[in-house]
């Protein structure tokens, strides 16, 4: 395994869209929602380490998720587990990572992934992660994956890139997070693929992309590289992330810089990012429920459900619906009521407190 090649877990995200399952105390990572008797973050730590060094892969979070962390990857130590003391998004929690394996190793070249994805072409996967690696390894490039649309949505960031003969494609617009009408555009063009929010770069790229598009990010992090891996590395984050902006990578850096590159695979991708994505990759029965075995449907048909196994739960009549149980909260809407469920949790929040989000 290349001693140069590091991995970037990223678990701090909460997943509400998953509510309620995925809760801010407990997010999607950290559950088995697949029921394959592991979490999405413990799948995907595993994924990484039949090809990368252990002492390679860290797992940046937040603080308030240390102990979940540390339960589901007891292998991991101290250094590798970067805690945010702040929610802050995607670009800090990055910056975080790359300057304190720069500080190590200056030649490092990393893989960013979410913890919370699921890959079922792993062979495939792993194969596109080494063609962008060797080429980032030898280029100031800036590297995603990209996934083949098959509708508009609008949870994803979409990619552009000038069609030619090259394995790794120069990007021409990166568009994060659409409104419906220019998603729906997006899939018309036909040249047009889904951010999947992997991405591959040398850690010398990636601290010149701070540098040149979020220069404050970059000079909060760059003064960390004697208290990187010491006992003072706690102090200068919680004070480094009360300076930082929030701020994604993708509007921060991904949009902005000129050296942007994406690499097309079919990897068998899905972000889980809401229940109608979830359906979609869990076992069914005959009439396309998504339900454990504790669940009997009559005259019942694309629904997805998720109980407490030790009750009995009868759905009758029922289409396109979700049934989802956890902690006493129980919530049943239509399957693909994204944005409605988002408002019922700002809603609960807001008339029950934080204890049920």
């Amino acid at each position: 395994m290349d001693e140069n090649r590091y991995v970037v877990i990223m678990a701090g995200g909460t997943g509400t869209r998953l509510w309620p399952v995925s809760t801010s105390q407990k997010p999607k990572q950290f559950h088995d929602l697949l029921g394959v008797g592991k979490s999405l973050l413990r799948m995907t730590y595993e994924r990484f380490l039949t090809h990368y060094k252990r002492e390679n892969i860290y797992v940046v979070t937040n603080k308030d998720y240390e102990m979940l962390v540390k339960e589901q990857i007891p292998e991991i130590t101290e250094d590798q587990l970067l805690l945010e003391p702040n929610k802050r998004n995607t670009a800090p929690c990055i910056a975080y990572a790359a300057y304190k394996i720069a500080s190590q190793n200056p030649e490092a070249t990393m893989v960013v992934a979410p913890a919370d994805h699921l890959i079922l072409k792993e062979d495939t996967f792993h194969q596109a992660l080494s063609v962008a690696m060797d080429s980032a390894s030898k280029n100031d490039y800036l590297v995603t994956l990209g996934m083949q649309p098959n509708r508009p949505e609008t949870g994803y960031g979409y990619i552009q890139y000038i069609p030619d003969s090259s394995v790794v494609k120069k990007v021409k617009t990166f568009t994060e997070k659409p409104e419906l009408e220019l998603a729906k555009k997006f899939i018309e063009s036909g040249d047009f693929v889904w951010n999947a929010g992997i991405f591959i770069w040398s850690a010398k790229a990636i601290i010149k992309a701070f540098e040149n598009h979020l220069p404050d990010i970059a000079e909060i992090f760059s003064d960390g590289e004697e208290p990187y891996f010491s006992t003072h590395e706690k102090l200068f984050i919680n004070k480094a992330y009360t300076q930082c902006v929030n701020i994604s990578i993708d509007f921060g850096i991904m949009e902005k810089a000129e050296n942007v590159y994406v690499l097309l695979a079919d990897i068998g991708w899905s972000d889980l990012g809401n229940w109608e994505s979830l359906h979609e990759i869990r076992n069914r029965d005959d009439d396309n429920n998504a339900i454990p075995e504790n669940v009997l449907c009559f005259d019942s048909t694309d629904n997805i459900v998720t109980t407490d196994q030790s009750r009995l739960v009868v759905l009758h009549g029922m289409k396109d619906f979700l049934v989802a149980e956890e902690d006493g909260v129980i919530l049943i809407c239509k399957k693909n009521a994204e944005k409605e469920v988002k408002d019922i949790v700002a809603a609960v929040k807001n008339k029950k407190g934080d204890s049920f989000i």
